[in-house]
């Protein structure tokens, strides 16, 4: 049946965000990614509205042929990949605590990343996008922080892999293609839910976690420059305020300081307010459903706060 533009607009204005108009047309790669972003985060279901006049021609057949054997390199597609890696890697993180940071984030970054991919009449192999951001996200040891580079590093690989889909088949019935976006959206949403109803205090020690990362990104020049001047002897190691070292700390120390959640050699003042802020999110008490989980961070959090006041009662002594 061919596809009417007007009908198409109408959908667009309707119900736009939710990717209504890109179901009607067949992209359901781009349905589903508006489904789970909300038209892009609006922005995208604005910028819909030039592109429709194309799309429906595409959708009746009329396109003319593919210009070479590959599709042209996309700015926009990048900076898409990038962002909707970014945020899946967030709701990973977000939704799946117990899961390895290891295994969550990479593969939900690469998923992003490998949806945005798919959106129109092109795609990327799956195994080089996925490969680049556990490979880059091993690098970084898993942190939350990860999820930028291994968003840029499974964009990269996406463009250096990205292909033209098979020639259209035949999409199946109506039914079908709804059942399938619903599962994409039950796996994406159900872990968030859940997470939502496992408790406040959850929520709140995942939201802490995410924006200690938006932190950390927001410096991340200033301190890879840092870095870069110490390796090149320009200027020497920070000196803590308990008078040791950034190289003196101990794998033990190194432990704590990421078991609070904040930078190695943070102030004693840091350190006593990260540690009252988790201890409140994992106290046992506040935790009845995930008991388990919780009395092991409440735990490990006691250790890492004695490990560090000893630290620095020792070297305040020395």
């Amino acid at each position: 049946m061919a596809k009417r533009l007007l009908v198409a607009y109408g959908l667009w204005a309707l119900g736009g965000p939710l990717g209504l108009h890109h179901l009607y047309l067949g992209r359901d790669s781009h349905a589903l990614l508006w489904l789970l972003t909300l038209g892009g985060f609006g922005g995208g279901w604005l910028w819909d509205a030039w592109h429709l006049p194309r799309w429906v021609a595409d959708a009746n057949g009329a396109s003319g042929e593919r210009g070479g054997t590959a599709p042209a390199l996309s700015a926009v597609r990048a900076a898409g990949q990038v962002a909707v890696g970014m945020y899946f890697g967030l709701m990973a993180a977000l939704a799946l605590p117990w899961v390895p940071a290891l295994v969550a984030q990479p593969l939900a970054v690469g998923l992003g990343v490998l949806l945005v991919s798919s959106v129109g009449d092109q795609t990327a192999e799956a195994p080089s996008v996925l490969a680049a951001a556990f490979l880059t996200s091993a690098i970084f040891q898993g942190r939350v922080l990860a999820v930028l580079p291994a968003s840029v590093a499974a964009s990269i690989a996406a463009q250096r892999h990205r292909r033209y889909k098979r020639r259209r088949t035949p999409q199946p019935r109506l039914a079908a293609r709804l059942y399938h976006l619903g599962l994409a959206c039950l796996a994406f949403g159900a872990p968030l839910v859940y997470r939502g109803l496992s408790g406040a205090a959850g929520v709140l020690g995942a939201l802490l976690a995410v924006s200690r990362a938006a932190t950390e990104l927001l410096f991340l020049p200033f301190g890879t420059i840092r870095l870069l001047a110490e390796f090149l002897g320009v200027t020497a190691a920070p000196e803590s305020g308990t008078g040791f070292k950034a190289s003196g700390w101990s794998e033990r120390q190194r432990w704590a300081y990421e078991v609070l959640g904040i930078p190695a050699g943070s102030s004693a003042e840091d350190v006593h307010r990260s540690y009252r802020e988790l201890v409140k999110v994992w106290h046992p008490d506040h935790n009845r459903q995930r008991a388990e989980e919780a009395e092991k961070r409440f735990i490990e959090l006691q250790e890492a706060y004695a490990e560090l006041v000893g630290a620095r009662r020792a070297a305040g002594a020395a």
